[in-house]
Formats: C-alpha cells, structure tokens, sequence
C-alpha cells in the first residue's frame, strides 16, 4: 500500500510541475490534461446537442434539412464557443491575459482565411434563404448540372457527363444563378423550325403540333404551341415551344428527338425544308451576289 501511495504521490508531483504561466496562474501538466479532458468531454456532448436538435427537436416540423442541419451546427458551435471560455476560468486562467496576442494572431489569420470565411458565411446564407436546394437544376457561370451536395464551405454539382463540379458557396451569393426547377422541374422549350415559301403555314403549325403531342416527354396539361417568327430571306421561321418535366436536365436530348421526328413528318408529308442560295451576276467585270432561295420561286 505504501508503495502505491509513494507512486501516487510521485506522479502527483510530476503532474504538478509548471509549464508556463497565464497572467498570474501557472499552468502545468495536469491543467492541460484537465481541459483537454473536459473540452473533450464537452465535443462529445454538444454533437449530442446537435443531432437532438436535427432528428428530434426539429423533426416532425417543415422546416429543410439544410436548414435543421444549419440550426444544429449555428447552436453547437456557440455552447462550444461558451464552454470553451467558462472552462479555462473555471482552472484560474485570466483570458484578458491573452487578449492582445490573441487580437494579433486573430488579424494574420483573418486576411488568410477571408476566403474560407466567406464561402462558410455564404453557405449559412444559401441554407436559409434557400435559392438553391438539393435536387435543382441550375446554371451558374459556364457550369451546368443537378445540386447533389451542399456543404458548409462548397457546393457540389453534377453535370449530364456525371462529372462532380465543386463550386465554392460565395460564387452563388456574388454571381447570377440561373435555377431550372426553384418553383417546379416544368420548363418550356424553344425550338425553331424553318420551311420553304411554298409550304402553307397552317399546315406546318399542324405537323408541328402532331410531333410535340405524339412524344412522351412533352406534357400534356400544358399545351404546346407553335409561333410564326417571320419571313426570313429564304424560308418561312416558326418556333416550336413545348413544356416538359422530364428533359428539364436534358434539353438537348429532347431537341434531338423532337428535330428526327420532325424531319421524319416532313418527309412523310412532302414538306420542304429550304437551303440558301448564292447568285453570282457578272456584268461589264463586275461581279454582283444575291441571296435567294431555290425553293423560293413559284
């Protein structure tokens, strides 16, 4: 027993050396263990906090998950933030000790870190307001794709070639966004279509309309249409709008589809699609060019 109790005693002693001091507190082994005890011990009990926050306080309400997430994180990092302070008084430590250094580690790192900051506060914004969620369609910059992820710090998108763009949170504060679907995933389309003078513009109108209707993609509760752009210098210009939900991610294939199956009720119905044509008029050595279409004259 003796032993045990000298051991003891030694390692007390041991433990109880000052390492450096705080103001007017010396600090030594045993303090740093303690807090790194406690400040442990309070991490593991604020990530409690927050998954009660997320999965049972705000669970049964309507409230995003981005935004139950943003709410748990915001309140975890602030009893931490609180903690932190009250635990190192509680061991004797004056932080007014430490303010001045801590002011001037605080500016070099600020300038370092403006950027990460920004793109943190950016996140808390896109969480709360919302202009972009999880599942939407959007365009920003030259980047086109579906939002899969959005972090604390970036934004993941992934575009039709399943290539995951990481995008940082200010790029969607600062710039202009273009979202597909931040109302609903139903988006008209606008395809142009050019014919022959000779053909009778109703009766384009009507093969347009009998494509559209006949593909699965293009809804039906939302009627498509067809609009007579103009007489252009060698064919007549409509454009074909049509409302779709399921190509909202993949327009291009849509237009590829709709432009077979136009081209195949053209040829089917005898209807002529016009190319242009250059005249080249040499008159006395001088060369005269006009632009016409072979489809054109009567």
């Amino acid at each position: 027993m003796n032993t045990l109790l000298d051991g003891w005693e030694s390692i007390r002693g041991w433990l109880s050396i000052p390492l450096f001091s705080a103001g007017t507190t010396l600090v030594t082994l045993w303090t740093l263990l303690y807090l790194l005890f406690i400040f442990g011990l309070m991490l593991w009990l604020t990530n409690k906090l927050k998954d009660w926050i997320v999965l049972t306080l705000l669970a049964n309400s309507r409230i995003d998950i981005g935004v139950r997430q943003a709410t748990g994180t915001i309140a975890r990092n602030a009893v931490v933030t609180v903690g932190f302070m009250v635990i190192v008084q509680t061991v004797g430590i004056d932080l007014s000790t430490i303010t001045v250094l801590a002011g001037g580690v605080g500016i070099g790192v600020g300038f370092g870190l403006q950027t990460i900051a920004n793109n943190l506060v950016s996140g808390l914004i896109i969480l709360f307001e919302r202009p972009i969620k999880i599942g939407d369609r959007i365009e920003v910059g030259h980047v086109n794709g579906d939002v899969v992820d959005i972090a604390a710090r970036a934004t993941t998108v992934v575009t039709n070639d399943n290539i995951a763009i990481i995008i940082p949170n200010s790029e969607f504060v600062s710039s202009k966004i273009t979202n597909w679907s931040y109302t609903t995933r139903n988006v008209r389309f606008n395809f142009p279509v050019s014919v022959s003078y000779r053909e009778d513009p109703e009766r384009v109108r009507t093969l347009l309309l009998e494509v559209a209707d006949a593909h699965a993609g293009v809804l039906k509760e939302n009627k498509p249409d067809v609009l007579f752009q103009e007489f252009g210098e060698s064919s007549l210009h409509f454009i074909l709008r049509v409302w779709t939900r399921d190509y909202t991610n993949r327009p291009g294939v849509l237009r590829s589809e709709l432009n077979y199956a136009i081209s195949r009720k053209f040829r089917e119905h005898g209807v002529e699609i016009p190319y242009a044509q250059r005249d080249i008029h040499i008159k006395d050595g001088h060369i005269t060019v006009s632009t016409s279409s072979p489809s054109a004259t009567p």
